[in-house]
């Protein structure tokens, strides 16, 4: 493992926070940008926690349950698991399934233990309020990592991340020519990416050249399950998931068995976090407000089966028309398409290609602006296209 002089500042900090301060100070937050080698820290934090303490248990746990699975993938292949080691979902952690008696899941509650002797939190940056109350109660220490570069948690003011104690910010020598990470750079710094092409699959369109949107249109034209489409706007979200269903050959404007949808507020004594993506299963309209639905999530969560409000596919905002429909929603759940989402949306997802509209709203401020185009810049695991200025 190639590790940089800040990792290992930060290595020593955290191990003498864990053996010297963790019981009067019950958590650390680790920051790191795209590149920096914030797993590589975890894994090497692992291996010297063992070597101190063979009996320790960790739990690893991540806010996604992909970003989990790409943790264990990598403890794994450096044999960093040891016996009584977890890693899964913050949810699948910290709370278990209440079943009826035809043994279906009716809602989730907050586990009385978890036996582990220190948490871990990969993509801490996504953790709520209540999730973050919910986890230090528990009272066993927590390491919060995650990338302070991002664009806060979408629900509610709090931002466990907005300034971490500990940071990383020197690039990994292996990465610090991918196209990608340049453009995270540019991103986090200026806030400024220039048209060109940067590499492999990585290139930025200006709208101001007559070409660009036949480009685009032949990148949307070859849309799959490997593509993240993102924009600022809502109009723009919903006419680009009405093209892409169409392309797709989705003749009706309704939801349909094979649609791709996201959750838009958390619901978690269903299992249900803002910006979740799945795949509708079945559905079948319930009356005029709601459609009965199963929902098969991307990253392997518990399937969602129960009622969603149908005047939200399609609506260019979280509804909201008074006393009356507050009392739909406590009956059911806000759904909409996600073939194309905003980028506060995507905080928990990636994708092989992400196809990105740059759209920014009058009122942000040059930070948020930053913060808004490094998150979409750092969705893109492969391919990028950006169309903007």
């Amino acid at each position: 493992m190639d590790i940089s002089n800040d990792k290992k500042l930060a290595l020593k900090e955290i191990l003498h926070w864990y053996a010297a301060t963790s019981k009067t100070k019950p958590f650390l937050t680790l920051g790191g940008y795209a590149g920096t080698g914030k797993t590589t820290l975890i894994a090497l934090l692992r291996k010297v926690l063992y070597q101190q303490n063979p009996k320790l248990k960790v739990a690893f746990a991540a806010f996604t349950g992909k970003a989990a699975r790409v943790l264990q993938t990598y403890l794994q292949k450096h044999q960093l698991l040891y016996k009584g080691d977890s890693v899964g979902t913050i949810h699948s952690l910290i709370y278990s399934v209440i079943e009826n008696e035809q043994h279906e899941i009716v809602g989730w509650k907050r586990k009385e233990q978890i036996k582990a002797d220190l948490i871990i939190i990969d993509e801490a940056s996504m953790v709520d309020q209540k999730i973050w109350l919910d986890l230090l109660g528990f009272d066993i220490p927590i390491l919060a990592v995650g990338d302070h570069g991002q664009l806060p948690p979408v629900a509610g003011q709090f931002n466990l991340m907005e300034n971490p104690e500990l940071k990383l910010t020197e690039i990994h020598r292996q990465l610090a020519d991918n196209p990608i990470i340049k453009l995270s750079v540019m991103a986090r710094k200026t806030g400024l990416i220039k048209p060109g092409n940067y590499g492999k699959g990585v290139r930025k369109l200006s709208k101001n050249d007559p070409e660009s949107g036949e480009i685009v249109e032949n990148y949307l034209q070859n849309f799959n399950s490997d593509t993240l489409v993102l924009c600022g706007y809502n109009n723009t979200r919903i006419k680009l998931n009405n093209y892409l269903r169409s392309l797709l050959g989705f003749e009706s404007d309704l939801p349909q068995a094979g649609d791709r949808v996201i959750c838009l507020r958390n619901k978690q004594q269903h299992g249900l976090f803002n910006g979740m993506i799945g795949t509708l299963q079945q559905i079948s309209s319930q009356d005029e407000n709601f459609f009965a639905v199963n929902i098969a999530f991307a990253d392997g969560q518990q399937n969602f089966e129960g009622l969603v409000v149908k005047k939200q596919f399609g609506s260019n905002t979280a509804l909201n028309f008074g006393r009356e429909w507050r009392a739909l929603t406590l009956k059911a759940e806000l759904f909409d398409f996600a073939y194309a989402i905003t980028v506060h949306k995507a905080q928990g997802s990636q994708a092989k290609r992400v196809i990105l509209f740059e759209e920014r709203f009058k009122q942000m401020s040059d930070l948020d602006w930053r913060r808004w185009l490094y998150t979409a810049v750092t969705r893109a695991e492969e391919e990028l296209i950006i169309l903007g200025e």
